[in-house]
């Protein structure tokens, strides 16, 4: 059980945002890129977060996956007040209780797609039997049983992105971060590893998180809402 478990009962929200803010300086002058985002996503919820490039997506996806600071307002995560969190508490949260799946896969270029998955498992303490067996399973599932040994560079665009969906799963995250996950993709392609994804999401009961600017994907989804000049809506 992680250190911040305080009760066996699942939380009512898996995110919870109260005006989340962020600014950057540019050239002397302020860019208000989140002006006060309020978001709750349930357990189980699947979201897509809708905006074009340039949005502030990626950086709404960076603060609830506490992977920087600078963010004004209330992050909570499974339960947890993240927001005012020492480094070493925010990556135990992300161990714990986030999975991430990014535009580009990612993986270790020396590690085959089996190693891949097993090394996040590890990291959470579990032992070698058992991270390969889920490997196998979630990679099984992804269509991969055969490619298991097969390190990245030998993997299509496709294969590679299903080996990062099952290392974001791996853990049974609570939840799952996707930063256009199919955006290198072609359609066809991409139509089916979000299909898988999202089958394996809601087969372990986690929620996703899911930002994109594809429309015809968000449809896809239980939920969206789009961002707009730093707000939801």
């Amino acid at each position: 059980m992680s250190e911040f478990d305080t009760t066996t009962a699942a939380p009512t929200a898996v995110v919870r945002l109260e005006r989340l803010t962020r600014s950057f300086e540019q050239g002397g002058v302020t860019i208000d890129v989140l002006r006060g985002v309020d978001l709750t996503v349930r357990p189980g919820e699947i979201v897509a977060l809708l905006g074009p490039s340039g949005s502030g997506k990626s950086t709404m996806l960076q603060a609830i996956g506490l992977l920087e600071g600078g963010f004004g307002g209330r992050i909570e995560i499974a339960g947890i007040d993240a927001s005012k969190l020492g480094k070493d508490r925010r990556a135990a949260v992300r161990r714990d209780h986030i999975g991430f799946v990014y535009q580009f896969h990612h993986l270790l270029p020396d590690f085959n797609a089996i190693e891949n998955v097993v090394l996040p498992q590890l990291i959470a303490g579990k032992s070698r039997e058992d991270c390969e067996q889920r490997a196998t399973e979630l990679l099984s599932a992804l269509g991969l049983g055969q490619r298991l040994e097969h390190r990245p560079s030998k993997l299509s665009g496709g294969e590679q992105q299903r080996v990062a969906v099952a290392r974001a799963l791996a853990n049974k995250p609570r939840l799952v971060l996707a930063d256009e996950p199919t955006g290198n993709l072609d359609e066809a392609t991409a139509d089916k590893v979000f299909a898988q994804f999202l089958e394996l999401v809601r087969g372990q009961g986690s929620a996703a998180l899911v930002a994109t600017h594809n429309e015809r994907l968000a449809a896809m989804m239980d939920r969206v809402v789009r961002l707009h000049e730093g707000v939801l809506r």
